[in-house]
């Protein structure tokens, strides 16, 4: 798998491009991230959304339209492409696959799983390509996505951090913020996280 990456907008919200046997998947397309997308596929295949927040589907309608493709997007996030909840000015987009829960999907032959960790947003999943996580807001270096939005829920979160501890394996995660990490070293400090979030619950 060859991965590229760009930082969009004002948040500084990764956009990531995964090729894998030719084929190119955008996920999380941000702020102005179409010029970025345009000079970096050759055979696009698909959007996938981590989940709903604008500065991470900002571009989705734009990609979308530019290269006809499908949008693939947590269930429980839709509502947020449409509506704008954060009253951003987020041009709407709408999803041709919702995906519920966690769940395994095949695209142009390439597997795809959703694991589904709520809390930052109701849909917030991480993406599972081979030994990659693209993890959204979910998991970053030393840290965790914000429970403490609209739509956002710390009981929930504290159930996706206990979940994510118990995951076997080793995998590298690409955040929807930041530099990149292991699966292995964020298990070490989610029990820190886990204390944090219970303390507000």
């Amino acid at each position: 798998m060859q991965i590229k990456m760009q930082p969009m907008g004002p948040y500084q919200t990764n956009c990531y491009i995964a090729t894998i046997e030719g084929k190119d998947f955008i996920i999380d397309p941000g702020v102005d991230a179409l010029d970025w997308v345009l000079n970096n596929v050759t055979h696009p295949v698909a959007i996938l959304n981590t989940h709903g927040h604008f500065d991470h589907v900002w571009s989705n309608a734009a990609v979308q339209k530019a290269l006809n493709l499908p949008i693939y997007c947590p269930k429980d996030d839709a509502f947020m492409l449409a509506n704008d909840p954060f009253s951003q000015g987020t041009p709407p987009s709408h999803p041709d696959v919702l995906i519920q829960g966690d769940e395994a999907v095949e695209i142009e032959g390439v597997k795809i799983k959703f694991r589904h960790f709520p809390g930052h947003t109701p849909g917030c999943s991480v993406i599972e390509i081979g030994n990659v996580w693209f993890s959204g807001d979910f998991l970053f270096q030393q840290s965790i996505g914000r429970w403490d939005f609209p739509n956002s829920s710390g009981e929930d979160m504290l159930k996706s951090l206990e979940k994510a501890t118990k995951v076997q394996g080793d995998f590298t995660i690409y955040p929807g913020h930041g530099m990149s990490t292991t699966l292995k070293a964020e298990q070490k400090v989610i029990p820190f996280w886990i204390e944090q979030v219970r303390r507000t619950i």
